[in-house]
This record gives C-alpha cells, structure tokens and sequence, in this order.
C-alpha cells in the first residue's frame, strides 16, 4: 500500500512572537529536519482601524516609518528565537528557513493567504493558555484556521514542566 500522506515540503510557522508561539518553533524545526521542508516564517500585526487613518491629520508617512521600524525588530525578535532553538537543538535553523514574512492585517486571514500564496503543506502554531475557561477552546486565530484550512494544524501549547520553558 502506498504511503497516504503527501509529503511535507512547505512547513508554514505562523507566529505572534509568545513564548507559546516560540516553543512551536522547536516542533517546525524538528518536521524541517525530519522531512528535508522548508520553513515560511509569518508574524502578522493588526491593521489601524480605519477610522482611525481616515483622519485628516494622519500622518502616513510617519505610519509608514513606524511599520518598517517595527517589522525590523519583529525580524530581530525573529532571530533571538531562532538562535535560542539553535543553541539547544544543535540545528540551523536559518538553513530551514526559506522567508520571513510580516504582513498587516488579520492573523487567521493572513495565515490562509500565506499557506496558499507559498503552497504551505502544514501549519505550526502555538497556543495561548490565559485562563480556565479559554484553555478549555482553541484561541480564536488557531480555532478559524483549523475550520478554514484543508491543510494539516499542528497547535502546541506551552510545556507543562517549568524546566522546559528555559528553552525559549
């Protein structure tokens, strides 16, 4: 019988830079590895509300440096998780990783984009644990991305053991 899961080449790690988020790295790492895939890094930053940008005296210029400034030390963010899972992994990440996109807008929106624009054959996330009766449900992003997706979701909550967070 012939093997019934198409490979993984296109690994997409949607991250909102948590530590949760950043501990699912360590899983797209190891299924880089594993399956010779590629990693397509996504950080996405909510838009302004449009009321917002429809003032008169917005100054978009000063929005428009404010966001470069900010997908920069979203990269830098980017980088110290990444040299943190090289350190205890004993991997190069940066060898797995083929782009690291920031994008605007709504994180379940984008994420589907990105999996569809890079030809994404699973997705990473990680999730948030922020009181009883949210850690009963998925968080919103990765709950609309697992009813919207084709794709396979794999959702890593934050270990258990305190030892384990030292890795991030």
């Amino acid at each position: 019988m012939k093997n019934m899961i198409p490979p993984i080449k296109t690994i997409l790690y949607a991250t909102d830079l948590s530590k949760n988020s950043a501990y699912a790295f360590y899983y797209a790492v190891h299924m880089a590895r594993r399956d010779d895939a590629k990693i397509v890094i996504l950080h996405t930053v909510e838009s302004l509300p449009q009321m917002l940008v429809s003032f008169e005296d917005f100054d978009h210029k000063v929005a428009k440096d404010r966001w470069e400034e900010t997908a920069k030390k979203f990269k830098e963010r980017i980088q110290d998780i990444s040299v943190k899972v090289d350190a205890q992994t004993g991997i190069s990440s940066v060898d797995l990783v083929s782009k690291i996109l920031i994008r605007q807008g709504r994180p379940a929106e984008e994420i589907l984009k990105v999996v569809d624009e890079e030809g994404c054959d699973v997705i990473v996330l990680g999730t948030h644990s922020k009181g009883f009766l949210e850690q009963t449900f998925l968080g919103s992003v990765s709950k609309s991305v697992l009813q919207r997706t084709q794709k396979p979701v794999f959702i890593v909550p934050l270990p258990s053991v305190e030892g384990n967070l030292n890795l991030i």
